[in-house]
């Protein structure tokens, strides 16, 4: 009986890690994510496919971060 996996594994190739995140193989090599190497194989860690994912801005937030001060037009004394 072969074996099925429930889980993602934790290194990927790049079709694998790039149908992870819901990207193409081409747009996953041009994310600015590290690859290793495993036998001379180029994967995907998949903590760090989380921790790119994790990042990315909510839409419609700003990417700029916490503007609190600017909504409360504070001012450095």
């Amino acid at each position: 009986m072969p074996l099925t996996l429930c889980f993602a594994p934790r290194l990927m190739p790049a079709g694998q890690a790039a149908h992870y995140l819901g990207v193409s193989v081409s747009k996953l090599r041009t994310l600015p994510i590290t690859s290793k190497q495993l036998d001379g194989k180029r994967v995907w860690d998949l903590r760090d496919l989380d921790a790119y994912a994790d990042n990315l801005p909510t839409h419609g937030e700003s990417d700029q971060g916490n503007t609190c001060d600017a909504l409360f037009t504070a001012r450095a004394s």
